[in-house]
């Protein structure tokens, strides 16, 4: 493909992409295709001859259209939001021409010191301490993930090898064996799955600890389980708390928290990854008094910001411990300027890096703050919408407090009950919404997810959980 054929494409995919966005509303936000029902629409191998790009467009309706889950659409309600903005996507096709491989800053200087400077940005405008930025001259700094769950490991990683040090310092005739052996980490039961897994991949016991009645977890808690495991000879090295959880939005009291983690020299990582958007805005930054207590705060952009996936952003106060732990250092790696810049394949799992700092670059320019803020507060608004029919229901109840943009919400009756509603409400297509379940409780989970969402939606979902709930009930 020459650039006069490029410029034909892309001008067509544009002219695409805007139209299914702006029409998004009209398509049936979940697809009834079942398992396998795109093999029989290709062939079976790689064509031998270039195909012309018009057929590559034609085939995107055909092929590819009939199995996507639209999670743009104003109808999607489930899991959590993924961003979505057109400064975005452009940022996207213009890192893809760039095509670079940021893992150091010789690598592409402009991938580097771009992010460097967008992680300051960003970590102002939700009001973290300068302790955790680059800019205040200090150790601190910032660095864009993929995904919070490769933060929460990141974290641990870190934690593990400051902890393996001091101890070694204080007894040099352990070996890390010995010491990894006994190490211990703790979060709460409520806390995302990610963090679990963390812990799996990390080789380290983690403990989930019970919430209270709010499902926060609570430093009376973390500080009972942390004096029962140093008398037991075990080793506690780290935390992570949640502002925001995955299965009702709460959150875990880190004015409690941070002082039991800094008293006892246990790392504390923070994850916000929902709700982290949120603190853009003064009137929602309670929920993270205390976030001064933390080694590490990560939240994803590429949920609730606007700027599409991946852009999970990472700010640590001592990134000097992530770079003593993964700091494998080959000579056709090395450059004259290393100390002077970050190098980032040191900050992370993988060694390659997208230069993804350029969305949040295009985004925070072409929407400033002020947007930005305008866009988070209509979606707790039209959560609070939502709130309101449902108490206007004396059939329904709510299950958790509605913080920001996510409603839970049952029948006031059986388990089975709800869980036929939702299979209903997802049959019929019009919304999508997943459930959770805490202290076996099944509830609906209502998320507001797209940047497309009017009152008008939010009265058409309602509508769909009504006559659904009359069918349910009526059977």
């Amino acid at each position: 493909m020459e650039a006069n054929q490029f410029k034909d494409f892309a001008k067509e995919m544009i002219d695409y992409v805007s139209g299914y966005l702006e029409n998004i509303r009209d398509r049936r936000v979940l697809p009834s295709v079942e398992p396998g029902y795109l093999r029989p629409l290709i062939p079976d191998s790689a064509p031998q001859k270039a195909d012309k790009w018009e057929d590559v467009m034609a085939d995107i309706e055909r092929v590819i259209m009939p199995g996507v889950t639209h999670w743009h659409s104003p109808r999607f309600h489930a899991y959590f939001p993924t961003a979505n903005s057109y400064p975005a996507i452009v940022a996207d096709i213009l890192s893809g021409a760039i095509a670079c491989i940021g893992f150091t800053w010789i690598a592409s200087p402009a991938c580097t010191e771009l992010e460097v400077v967008m992680l300051d940005w960003l970590g102002k405008m939700i009001g973290l301490p300068k302790e955790f930025l680059a800019c205040s001259g200090g150790k601190g700094g910032g660095v864009i993930q993929g995904t919070a769950s490769e933060a929460t490991l990141v974290a641990l990683l870190g934690a593990k090898a400051r902890t393996i040090a001091a101890i070694k310092k204080e007894k040099p005739e352990l070996n890390d064996a010995d010491i990894v052996a006994k190490l211990v980490g703790y979060t709460s039961s409520q806390s995302h799955s990610s963090v679990e897994r963390a812990g799996l991949l990390g080789g380290i016991k983690l403990r989930a600890l019970q919430p209270d009645e709010k499902n926060s977890l609570r430093g009376a808690t973390l500080e009972a389980a942390i004096k029962e495991d140093r008398e037991a000879g075990l080793i506690p090295f780290y935390v992570v708390a949640t502002l925001g959880t995955t299965s009702s939005c709460t959150f875990d009291n880190l004015e409690e928290i941070g002082p039991v983690c800094n008293d006892n020299s246990v790392w504390l990582h923070v994850d916000a990854a929902y709700a982290g958007s949120a603190f853009i805005c003064p009137e929602f930054r309670y929920l993270m008094t205390g976030i001064e207590r933390a080694d590490s705060f990560n939240f994803n952009p590429h949920k609730w910001l606007l700027v599409n996936f991946d852009c999970s952003t990472m700010w640590l106060k001592e990134p000097n411990w992530l770079v003593d732990a993964f700091n494998v250092d080959p000579l056709y790696l090395k450059h004259e300027q290393q100390g002077a810049a970050p190098d980032y394949r040191h900050w992370q799992i993988p060694l390659g890096r997208r230069f993804r700092a350029l969305k949040l670059w295009f985004v925070l320019r072409l929407y400033g703050i002020e947007n930005l803020q305008a866009h988070i507060r209509k979606h707790v608004e039209l959560a609070h919408y939502f709130e309101s029919l449902v108490v206007s229901d004396e059939r329904f109840e709510i299950t958790e407090e509605v913080v920001l943009g996510l409603v839970c919400f049952r029948l006031k009756a059986s388990n089975e009950v709800n869980e036929a509603l939702l299979k209903r409400l997802n049959g019929r297509g019009v919304i999508h919404l997943v459930p959770s379940k805490i202290r076996d409780v099944y509830f609906l989970r209502l998320a507001i997810c797209s940047r497309y969402t009017e009152k008008e939606d939010i009265d058409v979902s309602w509508k769909e959980v009504k006559e659904a709930a009359d069918e349910v009930l009526k059977k």
